[in-house]
C-alpha cells in the first residue's frame, strides 16, 4: 500500500454528529470524497436534505438519522440505524457542539448544563455506545472535535463553559485511547482555531485584533482546509496515532 492509499476510506462507513451544517457538513464531504459512506446525524431534517443532496450530487453515499445526541436512546438508535443501512460502522466523528458567550458571573446553571450536555455528556455517550461496538469488532476510529479553546482562553469573548467542555473532550479522548488501544480502536481529537462558517463571525471587524491579528498566519481557516485532518485521523494514514489532539489553528496557540 502506497502512502496515498492509506488515506482511502473505500468500503468504510462514517457517522458524523452535527453533520447537517457548518463543520459537520464539511467533514462529511471530505470523508465521502475519501470513499466512505456517510451517515449524517442531527435534529434538522430540512438542513439535512440540503446537505444530502449536495453529497449525493458528488456521488457520495449519504444517509440521515434524525437524533438528539444528548438522549442516550437516540444515540443507540444512531448505531442501530447505521448498522441496518450499511451492515457496518467504522468511524465516528463527534462534532455536535454548543457554546454560550457570557462572563462567568452571568452564566446560569441552565447555560452551563446546556453546553456540557452537548459538548461533554453527548461525546461520552456516543463514544461509549459506538466504542462498545468497535471493541467487539476489534477495530474502529473515533474523532472528537475539540477546540483550541481547550488549550487557551479566548478573547475578547468570555465562554468559560465552552472552554472547560473542550478541555474535557481532549482528556476524555486520551483516556479512551489508552483504554481501547489493545482492542484495535483509535481515539483522537481535532482542535480547530477560528474557522469561517455561517455561525462564526470571523469577518466581524471588532474581533479582528484578537482573532486574526494575534495569529501568526493572520487569517482564519476554512472548512475545506480543516476537513482533510479528519480524513487523516479517521484513516489508516494515522494508524499509529491515538490519544492525540491535532491542533489546526493557524499557529494561534503558538503565542
Amino acid at each position: 500500500m502506497n502512502a496515498l492509499d492509506r488515506f482511502s476510506l473505500a468500503d468504510r462507513v462514517a457517522v458524523v454528529t452535527g453533520g447537517t451544517r457548518g463543520l459537520g457538513a464539511g467533514f462529511a464531504r471530505a470523508l465521502g470524497d475519501a470513499g466512505a459512506a456517510v451517515v449524517l446525524v442531527g435534529r434538522d431534517a430540512t438542513a439535512a436534505d440540503e446537505v444530502l443532496g449536495s453529497l449525493r450530487d458528488n456521488d457520495i453515499r449519504a444517509d440521515f438519522v434524525e437524533a438528539d445526541v444528548t438522549a442516550p436512546a437516540d444515540v443507540q438508535r444512531m448505531l442501530d440505524s447505521t448498522l441496518a443501512l450499511h451492515g457496518r460502522v467504522d468511524i465516528l466523528v463527534n462534532n455536535a457542539g454548543a457554546c454560550v458567550h457570557a462572563p462567568a458571573l452571568d452564566v446560569t446553571p441552565e447555560d452551563w448544563r446546556a453546553v456540557m450536555a452537548v459538548n461533554v455528556d453527548a461525546v461520552w455517550t456516543c463514544s461509549q455506545t459506538f466504542g462498545r461496538h468497535f471493541v467487539a469488532q476489534g477495530r474502529g476510529s473515533i474523532v472528537n472535535i475539540g477546540s483550541m479553546s481547550g488549550l487557551i482562553v479566548n478573547r475578547p469573548q468570555w465562554q468559560p463553559a465552552y472552554n472547560a467542555s473542550k478541555a474535557a473532550v481532549h482528556h476524555l479522548t486520551r483516556s479512551l485511547a489508552a483504554e481501547w488501544a489493545p482492542h484495535g480502536v483509535r481515539v483522537n481529537a481535532l482542535a480547530p482555531g477560528y474557522i469561517k462558517t455561517d455561525m462564526s463571525p470571523v469577518d466581524d471587524p471588532k474581533f479582528r485584533q484578537h482573532w486574526i491579528d494575534d495569529a501568526p498566519m493572520q487569517r482564519y481557516g476554512t472548512v475545506e482546509e480543516l476537513a482533510p485532518a479528519v480524513v487523516f485521523l479517521a484513516s489508516d494514514a494515522s494508524s499509529f496515532v491515538t490519544g492525540s489532539v491535532l491542533v489546526a489553528d493557524g499557529g494561534y496557540t503558538a503565542f
